[in-house]
């Protein structure tokens, strides 16, 4: 079962209540879909994505689910017939649509989500003071979080379906990256590392149990890989070298014709904000575990394993332990407004990296009891970890311990890479 405590610092003087938290988590989903069209919100542009309408809608169900129906005397579902809608992929909750049918949800209206919203935050109200439900209060809240970067990934991956490459926040701010230093290195002598949750504040159950692991030394680069540096691969012919691919990689080229990170074309990218010229040193992001894997063998580099991330993230930066990087730190998202990278210093912010390692359990890892038990364990097979966080993950949500998880053709996230390489034994 996830922690109980708040996501946030230690220090409870700043940190907001749950009641705080599910507020401002609800209202900024809410406000990030007010650019959109009733349309905007029901396109669903692959099956690995869903319709901002779906992600407003499931967030809700969610609430509805686990809190009120379980936990509230008396209470009625909305309507009865939601459920099998916008129940995910809870086996224990019952049938539910396609999950690639769901962008042929026509009905309810975006109008109707969002009111069922409104009934669902003020039936909440008198549950969140609750302790006995603070452990899946903050859940829920995480739970949400994940879907406010899914729904912003989502509905630019639809919107660049439209050959008018239409802006989802027209006339916005154009954000400007910082000039890229060259590459430095955390070095790291090797040893024993204790990795996972340590107890304090949320954390999903597969980031624990605690557990030892023994690294080798090696470095972690200090940011992460730029455009720039991402073109010259490319003329270099990174993606016509078989030698450079994993043969998975490879062939997943081949058969569909990768020449570049999603959404590049030319010197411009697709953005929340339309077409626009690419900044080269901005972080590279929209790029695959194959490409992220094919990119670190041409630069004589490597991935780095999850292992060795969090073990620079957690401030044990070489033979003493060093401050720690901030995971509220970097270019991650405070409002609703375009989310782009920068190539702001530190660990976390502007793209999820990519490692080597596979999503496995920890040592005496063990799923929760009940439906709540489905949400990470039973996806640890094939996929591969990230770690950090991108422009588009709420602040605050991620920390040294987080495991994102995707199967490793998949870039329609804001993924990137930070490149390691093997040190002195």
């Amino acid at each position: 079962m996830p922690r109980s405590e708040p996501i946030g610092a230690a220090d409870s003087q700043s940190v907001p209540s749950l009641a705080e938290q599910f507020r401002a988590t609800r209202a900024l989903t809410e406000a990030l879909v007010a650019p959109l069209s009733d349309a905007d919100a029901t396109l669903q542009s692959m099956e690995d994505a869903s319709p901002a309408k779906w992600h407003l809608a499931h967030t809700t169900w969610f609430w509805e689910t686990f809190l009120l129906r379980d936990h509230a005397p008396g209470y009625q579902l909305c309507d009865a017939d939601w459920p099998f809608l916008f129940n995910s992929y809870y086996e224990a909750e019952g049938a539910r649509i396609d999950r690639f049918a769901r962008g042929l949800l026509s009905r309810p209206t975006l109008e109707q989500v969002l009111d069922w919203r409104a009934a669902i935050n003020d039936a909440m109200t008198p549950l969140l003071d609750d302790p006995a439900l603070a452990g899946l209060i903050a859940l829920g809240v995480a739970h949400e979080q994940q879907h406010t970067e899914l729904l912003l990934t989502d509905i630019k991956h639809a919107l660049f379906q439209n050959p008018l490459g239409p802006a989802m926040w027209e006339g916005s701010p154009k954000a400007s990256a910082s000039a890229a230093s060259p590459i430095g290195w955390h070095q790291h002598p090797g040893g024993i590392a204790l990795i996972g949750h340590d107890e304090e504040g949320f954390a999903f159950d597969n980031e624990g149990p605690r557990h030892r692991v023994l690294l080798e030394p090696f470095a972690l680069a200090d940011r992460l890989v730029t455009n720039g540096e991402w073109a010259e691969f490319i003329a270099d012919g990174g993606y016509c070298d078989a030698r450079l691919w994993l043969a998975d990689g490879w062939a997943w080229v081949q058969r569909e014709g990768i020449t570049a990170p999603l959404y590049w074309r030319d010197d411009e990218h697709f953005t929340h904000q339309g077409w626009q010229v690419r900044e080269p040193d901005a972080p590279v992001t929209h790029i695959s575990h194959f490409e992220a894997d094919a990119y670190a063998t041409w630069a004589g580099a490597r991935l780095p394993t999850e292992f060795e991330w969090e073990a620079i993230a957690r401030g044990q930066d070489g033979a003493a332990v060093l401050p720690a990087h901030d995971p509220a730190s970097g270019n991650q998202l405070d409002a609703a407004a375009p989310p782009l990278p920068r190539g702001e210093a530190g660990l976390f912010g502007d793209g999820w990296q990519f490692t080597r390692s596979a999503y496995l359990p920890y040592p005496r890892f063990r799923p929760a009891d009940g439906a709540v038990g489905e949400y990470n364990g039973k996806f640890m097979s094939g996929q591969v970890v990230l770690r950090g966080a991108s422009c588009a993950t709420v602040r605050g949500h991620s920390r040294a311990s987080y495991r994102n998880f995707f199967y490793p053709h998949q870039r329609w996230q804001f993924t990137g890479l930070r490149l390691a390489k093997d040190g002195n034994s």
